[in-house]
């Protein structure tokens, strides 16, 4: 991460995006004074075009900022907005003010929109709406809204006018954007709850000594660990990419490995808090809570197994050391 913007996200983040502020977020507080830091600073342009006025980062690029989403729990689509916009200029579409979130359009008989699950429905400005053929690009603001698992996620549906708005000739598969961007969130994430689970040992005591010194914690530690940095680079073989496209196999490599991860490193690091780490009061679980929810967002490890498995047949026959070649190659 060792990147000007990247530096210019974490300052913000550690400044504004604090485990207070993602609480009151959660609570229902509005999400705009957050989100204005980010858009005024110019961050959710990063993969937009120079000439369009954007930073022109390539996804490989902007991983680290990805990744701090995670890492901070950031409770707004900015990585979700970042890709939507560049997907938006790449269309020639006029780009919106404001965050931008993905959906994916059911059908629906009486010609409404809906969608069942957007992931930071109820935090964003807009919804870039897949359907066969095109996206409408929907104001969040117009839609029906409806709980989902998530307190930050939604059910949206808009009135069959809303068929009449911004058409956007975008072609991107919605589950690899998502699976990628989580891909990344998920090592983010994983890394705070590894520092954090590290720290504690260090800190509590038990028998006179710290809880980190005993033999099973060391071991519980060097398990996480492991899975930790495992996913970030799987997380990070993900991202490769020149453009703001992510590979889809490459993408299956990453959510597998980080949603793998996610099971393990959760239950591991609350075991080592006991009851503590679950109380409501205790930031842990503000990370615990994303593992498990980003785990399944895009699809989790047994559905990217699935799409690993059957390229290995059908275009590797068979062979993995190919494959692995073909995927693991980092520019």
């Amino acid at each position: 991460m060792d990147d000007l913007f990247a530096n210019a996200v974490r300052q913000l983040l550690v400044e504004q995006c604090t485990t207070q502020v993602v609480r009151q977020i959660e609570a229902g507080q509005s999400a705009q004074p957050l989100w204005q830091f980010i858009e005024n600073a110019g961050f959710a342009d990063a993969l937009v075009n120079e000439d369009c006025g954007g930073a022109g980062l390539t996804l490989s690029e902007l991983y680290p900022v990805l990744e701090l989403c995670g890492a901070y729990a950031l409770p707004l689509p900015l990585a979700e907005t970042v890709l939507a916009r560049a997907f938006l200029a790449k269309a020639g579409a006029l780009i919106p003010r404001g965050s931008i979130t993905f959906g994916l359009a059911a059908t629906d008989p009486g010609g409404r929109v809906v969608c069942d699950n957007v992931r930071n429905g109820r935090v964003a400005d807009w919804v870039l709406v897949s359907q066969a053929s095109h996206c409408l690009l929907l104001p969040a603001r117009e839609a029906r809204i409806s709980e989902a698992g998530f307190c930050l996620d939604a059910a949206m549906e808009w009135s069959a006018n809303a068929r009449e708005g911004l058409q956007v000739d975008c072609t991107h598969d919605v589950q690899t954007v998502q699976a990628c961007i989580y891909a990344a969130q998920l090592a983010g994430a994983l890394m705070t709850v590894f520092s954090r689970t590290l720290h504690y040992a260090n800190d509590r005591n038990q028998f006179g000594r710290p809880i980190g010194k005993f033999q099973a914690i060391q071991h519980q530690l060097s398990v996480i660990s492991e899975h930790v940095f495992a996913a970030r680079m799987a997380a990070q073989i993900g991202c490769q990419s020149v453009s703001a496209t992510p590979d889809r196999l490459r993408v299956a490599i990453a959510k597998a490995r980080t949603s793998e991860a996610a099971l393990e490193v959760a239950s591991l690091s609350h075991s080592i808090h006991g009851a503590i780490g679950f109380t409501a009061e205790f930031d842990l679980q503000l990370f615990t809570r994303r593992l498990h929810l980003w785990r399944q967002a895009g699809g989790s490890e047994s559905y990217w197994h699935d799409v690993l498995g059957a390229d290995l047949v059908n275009h590797y026959s068979g062979c993995a050391l190919d494959m692995l070649r073909a995927t693991t190659d980092i520019d």
